[in-house]
């Protein structure tokens, strides 16, 4: 423990600038140690073990919340004693919350760097044994964020290749993890001689040789890609990667069925981004507006504010069917319920509109359903005599509209505006 610690310590070393300094390089600059934690340090009577170790836990989580790395590196090594803990839940907890607190540190301290950082997961995976996966995929997400891709993709494949007693369920789901990252960094190097063959025109003879790469890497993501998406889950950067190559290489029957299985799987989690991604790859195949209509349906339903619920309400709007005319109105009067859309000018055009085109068509019903469900708070939160004046300032296109659509709902001389008309 001593040895980490003064390692840990050393590796923050770095220049201290100051008045009564006359050192060019010492250790990172030390705070006041705590008396009541110096004490029980030193004396090292094991009922105060605990204590020490919790009060130093709690000084470290405040440095850390006030963003003073220094300070909080100091505490860490008085935490490393933690590891000398001769309890087994402790020393199974340990090594997980020194990576967790360490890295934290080492990530934001203004003497640290990646070499320091890569030295410091090196030890906690060989120290927690148990936290090797997770550490390394943390590891590598650190690399990834420095755009060091080809020590990441080292990493997640020397990862892949580790073992430790039998295979776990959990340690299963971790190498599955670790090997999806690993396709989408091969995604990456995919994507990057994409861009090279693009500037070849094809009249380089090295253009076949790019392609044969691509191909390469394609086979060599795809397949882990492909794994990680049968899981149930959230894998929005790994399906849109899978389908952006499937596409690519005009398999498109294949990214239908992915994206397809990725929003209507019962087994997976609701997720808005499913619908947006099956959507918009339709909408690039010229799919039928119908097909589009069903998809944005869904969407509809999970997220009614949406920014593509105007894009909704435009594929309704031009549909023949009356059901959908009636949908198109709910759909539009929905987005405008939420506060980021209020002061939204396209959202209010169409909603005058509609009603104008819906009133016209004798539909007065459907406007009394839509708003009798709104009429206690709409007047409030769009037509006050604050937000009209305000909108009046900042935008007429958006104050005209709502005066409109207000005009409509409330009826004449109702409209709660004051002062010049609009």
């Amino acid at each position: 423990m001593d040895s980490f610690s003064e390692e840990f310590m050393k590796s923050m070393t770095g220049k201290v600038q100051g008045e009564t300094s006359t050192k060019s390089h010492v250790g990172i600059c030390l705070p006041t140690v705590p008396k009541q934690l110096e004490n029980a340090v030193n004396e090292g009577q094991k009922k105060d073990f605990a204590l020490s170790t919790n009060t130093c836990l709690n000084y470290i989580q405040e440095a850390i919340l006030k963003h003073q790395w220094q300070k909080a590196a100091e505490f860490m090594q008085y935490y490393f004693q933690t590891l000398e803990d001769t309890t087994s839940s402790q020393r199974q907890v340990a090594p997980e919350i020194i990576w967790k607190l360490g890295s934290e540190i080492l990530y934001h301290h203004p003497e640290s760097s990646i070499e320091i950082f890569s030295t410091f997961a090196d030890r906690m995976k060989n120290i927690g044994i148990r936290n090797y996966l997770k550490i390394s995929l943390q590891h590598a997400f650190y690399l990834m964020c420095n755009g060091m891709i080809e020590d990441a993709h080292r990493n997640l494949t020397l990862a892949e290749s580790w073992r430790y007693g039998e295979k776990s369920s959990s340690q299963e789901k971790l190498i599955k993890l670790i090997q999806a990252y690993r396709g989408l960094l091969d995604y990456y190097t995919w994507s990057k001689k994409r861009v090279t063959l693009s500037t070849l025109d094809g009249k380089h003879f090295t253009s076949d040789a790019v392609t044969q790469d691509m191909h390469s890497y394609f086979r060599l993501s795809s397949l882990n890609l492909h794994e990680i998406i049968k899981i149930p889950g959230i894998w929005d950067p790994f399906v849109k990667s899978y389908v952006e190559m499937l596409e690519f290489y005009e398999d498109n029957d294949g990214a239908q069925q992915v994206l397809t299985n990725y929003a209507y799987d019962d087994k997976f989690p609701c997720n808005p981004n499913a619908h947006v991604y099956l959507y918009e790859f339709l909408k690039r195949q010229q799919a039928p507006e119908e097909k589009l209509i069903s998809v944005l349906k869904i969407l509809h339903q999970i997220v009614p504010s949406h920014k593509l619920m105007l894009e909704f309400h435009t594929l309704l709007r031009k549909s023949k069917k009356e059901e959908h005319h009636k949908l198109g109105l709910e759909v539009i009067f929905g987005v405008l319920d939420y506060a980021g859309c209020t002061e939204n000018v396209i959202a209010w055009k169409f909603l005058a509109r509609h009603l104008k085109q819906t009133l016209k068509r004798k539909h007065l019903d459907w406007v009394e359903e839509e708003w009798n469900a709104r009429k206690d708070w709409w007047p409030t939160f769009h037509f006050s005599y604050f937000l009209v004046k305000r909108n009046w300032k900042k935008n007429k296109t958006l104050a005209y509209k709502k005066a409109f659509v207000a005009g409509l709902l409330l009826g004449k001389g109702m409209l709660p505006l004051r002062g010049p008309p609009l």
